[in-house]
């Protein structure tokens, strides 16, 4: 089932991509993508009877769609590996408070006129994302505490305190609100080429290396004191794992917004299909995470069009329901 899992994935995947190519505001034919696509990658004219589309398919769609592709992919596979380090099936790639500082930092952004810039608001939002991880990392490791448990609290009570600050810049930044909170619920609107480009290295980075210790995380499913007389550096481990994911997630969140439930839902859903070896949970969470934002953001542009809808929205109709059921469900993987 895995082999024949692993083989459709990848077809489906790039079949549906191509199909949200064509739907949208603006209807784009099946004939014209690949021609289009083919002639801006060899650094041709596209053809006279598709270059009405090529605004549409290279410089809106196409970005976009890759995006939250790459989005899906990396939300879902930091989810499995923060599942994987606290041990729980119910923990969210953002219980860390990285998305809360990439808010605000966004939020500052807006605030100060940096919007105006280019990347202004991603590069503020990185900045705020990699200082509320230094920040976490530091306080878990001050006096020889128990890491794990103590990166879990202080990312609990970092993303209240965040979550209250930036509520408050809010009500006495009103002409921003709007925009603050349409970041705050994710977009992959305005992804451009070099968004995408920095998002496919860090997945690409980041990616290897919880791939590179998946082993070591399977281990520690057992336990710690099981891990450690494996063998297993588990401090090690543990904060390598952590902050290559984080480091993607803030990446992630820079670029499109915090998109919610990706990183809770999707592992789970893959554990219960192909089981709990770590290699496969992130093998099948960058496919299926992938397609669920995918999803997710074309119902987003297209079930209100020509208004959009935030895709953080539509991904928390089918993750909050699906968390209610975690919460009461009595099965743990």
């Amino acid at each position: 089932m895995k082999k024949v899992a692993l083989i459709l994935s990848p077809i489906v995947l790039l079949v549906a991509a191509v199909v949200t190519i064509m739907v949208g505001a603006v209807s784009v034919p099946a004939a014209a993508v690949w021609p289009i696509i083919q002639a801006k990658l060899s650094g041709v004219a596209v053809p006279e009877q598709w270059a009405m589309y090529e605004m549409t398919i290279w410089n809106l769609r196409l970005p976009r769609i890759l995006m939250s592709l790459l989005a899906g992919s990396a939300l879902a596979v930091c989810g499995a590996a923060f599942q994987s380090i606290f041990r729980n099936p119910i923990c969210d790639p953002y219980i860390l408070g990285i998305s809360s500082g990439a808010s605000l930092g966004a939020a500052v952004a807006i605030i100060t006129g940096l919007d105006a810039l280019m990347f202004g608001i991603p590069a503020a939002a990185l900045v705020g994302a990699l200082l509320t991880l230094l920040l976490v990392i530091g306080i878990a490791f001050v006096g020889n505490r128990k890491a794990v448990e103590t990166i879990l609290l202080a990312g609990i009570a970092l993303n209240f305190l965040i979550s209250a600050v930036i509520t408050l810049l809010m009500v006495l930044n009103q002409k921003s609100l709007e925009q603050i909170i349409f970041w705050t619920m994710g977009s992959f609107t305005s992804s451009s080429w070099l968004e995408v480009g920095g998002l496919l290295a860090m997945l690409l980075i980041c990616g290897f290396t919880l791939f590179f210790n998946a082993k070591s995380l399977n281990i520690l499913q057992l336990g710690t004191d099981t891990a450690q007389t494996s063998g297993v550096n588990v401090q090690r481990t543990t904060l390598t794992v952590l902050i290559a994911a984080s480091l993607l997630i803030a990446s992630a969140v820079a670029c499109c917004g915090v998109v919610g439930f990706v990183g809770l839902i999707i592992p789970h859903i893959v554990r219960l299909i192909f089981g709990n070896n770590n290699r496969t949970v992130f093998t099948f969470s960058l496919f299926f995470g992938a397609f669920f934002c995918l999803l997710a953001d074309t119902i987003a542009r297209t079930i209100a069009a020509p208004a959009e809808l935030p895709v953080g929205s539509i991904t928390a109709l089918v993750g909050a329901p699906y968390f209610i059921f975690l919460l009461l469900s009595k099965k743990k993987y």
